[in-house]
């Protein structure tokens, strides 16, 4: 089957020179959450306007269902739904009537029953004859999402969705977005909070400086390019690594009473065991020990500092 969404070495230039994007190329499936990644200004924005038509490409090419979104516009732009990050909502206007009006904008016909089932898929129906001025900016974002789906989509772009808002809404987001999975819609969301792609996404994204630098599945990605810490407490400080353990690139902690050891889980030996007999044999007496995973967070931060090093 091929993917609903084909993006080919799209590129996008200003007249000032500036490159927002530079040859990505992206492919999903249905079905999929993929969460995108980058710092301010890596063309995350960019890139999803200009799937969703609303920025023209300098070059390349974008299709959604097959369906090219130059040349056929109105079929691809018919199975997309955008939530912006900006909340531009009409505040004198009732819940209901706003996403009634949204499907409309679609031509396609009145359908009350598919209303309901969005609002309530979406905690609003309770809501519906309220004002928008009267909801929380929780709610508000809800409602742009209730629009976005109002005309059947069957990809949804996210841009931002929890921007603002506080982590106990993160979390009924990420809710809302694995619901909206469950159902067969297909998701791209851009995010700053790293721990919302690692809760709900399928794939990760890395985008900078324009390029796109990766796009993998999660948790291959994480076994990849993932390390595991062993944190060596001991029980007086150090003033200094002793020169025995140098081989192993220890990092003396701030507490000088802990020595952090990186390693690979894929590598056929670690070299714990030989370390922890050298550090007894260097006459250091251990208090504990104790491993961690590096986070997702820690490889975006690696990938991104490691592109604008090349970049400088």
């Amino acid at each position: 089957m091929p993917p609903i969404l084909d993006i080919a070495d799209l590129r996008k230039s200003y007249a000032d020179g500036f490159e927002a994007l530079k040859g990505v190329d992206l492919q999903i499936d249905a079905g999929e959450i993929v969460a995108l990644l980058g710092p301010n200004g890596a063309g995350k924005t960019t890139l999803i306007s200009t799937a969703c038509g609303i920025t023209m490409a300098t070059s390349g090419t974008v299709h959604v269902g097959g369906h090219n979104t130059v040349s056929e516009y109105r079929a691809a732009r018919a199975m997309i739904g955008l939530v912006p990050q900006e909340i531009n909502l009409e505040p004198f206007e009732r819940v209901i009537n706003t996403v009634r009006f949204s499907r409309g904008l679609f031509g396609k016909a009145r359908d009350d029953a598919l209303i309901e089932k969005v609002l309530r898929q979406l905690s609003l129906w309770d809501k519906r004859n309220n004002q928008i001025r009267e909801l929380s900016g929780g709610m508000k974002r809800r409602v742009l999402i209730a629009k976005a789906l109002s005309h059947e989509p069957r990809l949804l772009f996210l841009d931002e969705p929890t921007a603002g808002v506080d982590v106990e809404l993160r979390k009924d987001m990420w809710e809302v977005v694995r619901g909206l999975k469950a159902t067969g819609v297909t998701i791209v969301l851009t995010t700053h909070y790293i721990e919302e792609a690692e809760a709900i996404a399928d794939r990760i994204g890395v985008i900078a400086r324009g390029e796109m630098l990766l796009v993998e599945d999660k948790d291959a990605l994480m076994t990849r390019m993932g390390r595991k810490q062993l944190d060596v407490q001991l029980s007086e400080e150090l003033d200094e690594i002793p020169e025995a353990l140098a081989s192993y690139d220890l990092v003396l902690c701030e507490d000088r009473k802990t020595l952090t050891y990186s390693y690979d889980t894929r590598a056929d030996r670690t070299g714990i065991t030989k370390l922890l007999r050298d550090v007894a044999a260097a006459g250091l007496v251990l208090r504990d020990v104790a491993t961690r995973q590096s986070s997702l967070e820690d490889i975006f931060v690696d990938l991104v500092s490691r592109e604008e090093e090349v970049a400088s």
